[in-house]
């Protein structure tokens, strides 16, 4: 092993994840914008999508009841972390049942026919 790589996970150990949180929400907004401008997204699954917002703030939540009232961490209190993993089931089950019942409607894309249409009792033109 190179040398290098301890030296970088010991440097990244002192890395706060914190920023790169908060960045990774704005390409999640950002989606969820489009999502609710498309007339075609199932609206179900927004919610479910929408939901998951939901699940990131009761998790913020019940961490910081953990850690304040507990002095442990979230994984480590299975009442508030089954809790809050609720959440984050039920956004899931949100955006599955919203893409089950979803229907499209026509907006399948087919190829355009190539050459004579057939005839309308499915024999090429010559044996009919």
């Amino acid at each position: 092993m190179s040398p290098e790589i301890p030296r970088l996970f010991t440097w990244l150990e002192a890395v706060d994840p914190a920023p790169f949180f908060v960045l990774s929400l704005l390409p999640y907004l950002a989606f969820l914008y489009w999502a609710a401008k498309v007339r075609g997204f199932p609206k179900l699954a927004l919610q479910g999508f929408r939901m998951t917002l939901v699940f990131v703030a009761v998790t913020i939540a019940a961490a910081i009841v953990a850690q304040v009232r507990y002095g442990k961490l979230l994984a480590d209190v299975d009442g508030l972390h089954g809790g809050a993993e609720a959440f984050l089931t039920l956004s899931n089950l949100l955006v599955v049942l919203g893409f089950i019942q979803w229907r499209p409607g026509e907006q399948v894309l087919r190829p355009a026919p190539q050459g004579p249409l057939p005839p309308e009792d499915g024999l090429p033109a010559s044996e009919s």
